[in-house]
């Protein structure tokens, strides 16, 4: 993709005008490289000023231009965690899908949404744990919703979304079944509001 940028898309020259959806792109792509580590976040943050600032192809192609063709990629729309008494853990940057799949049985998962590249505005996690904890590390603007949840004999930690002032920009849809185990969503300090028991 960063080819075509390059190339300003096809036989077009650099100096075409960039419209908001090239820039989108190139913003999806820059996000997803800091994910892989490829970039530092000083890095990232100046390249996402120029991104959004670029007018031409040609600037938007230079952003991406030291990038390997497969860092340009987009997220993956499905992502499956599949564990027998194993602990998963997904933070670090980690590139957010638009699905999740989680199949545990007695074992641990941690979505740590800290600093979390978001480029979907929904994740739909469909669980089927028995046994462990699904445990959740939300910041300003990440929202989780359980009222979809089937739970059997567990038990579910959340935190109303209350009104923080940040726009959300993800919405976590937990579905799906939970067995003897349990969902803790909490914030870094991990500080509970309200809990609910099936």
């Amino acid at each position: 993709m960063s080819g075509e940028l390059a190339r300003g898309g096809g036989d077009a020259p650099v100096e075409l005008r960039a419209s908001h959806a090239d820039r989108d792109r190139v913003v999806d792509m820059l996000r997803i490289a800091a994910g892989d580590g490829r970039l530092t976040a000083e890095e990232l943050d100046e390249r996402l000023e120029a991104a959004l600032s670029a007018r031409t192809l040609g600037e938007l192609a230079g952003l991406t231009a030291d990038l390997p063709a497969d860092a340009a990629g987009e997220v993956k729309d499905v992502v499956r965690i599949e564990q027998q008494g194993g602990s998963a853990v997904r933070g670090d940057r980690w590139a957010v899908p638009r699905r999740l799949e989680v199949e545990s049985s007695w074992g641990d998962v941690t979505l740590d949404f800290t600093d979390a590249v978001i480029t979907y505005d929904t994740l739909h996690v469909d669980l089927d744990m028995r046994g462990g904890t699904l445990r959740l590390v939300t910041r300003p603007g990440v929202v989780v919703e359980t009222d979809s949840l089937v739970v059997e004999y567990a038990q579910v930690k959340t935190r109303p979304a209350g009104d923080s002032g940040v726009p959300v920009v993800l919405r976590v849809e937990v579905g799906g079944r939970l067995r003897y185990g349990k969902v803790v969503v909490r914030g870094p300090r991990g500080f509970f509001r309200r809990s609910r028991t099936p």
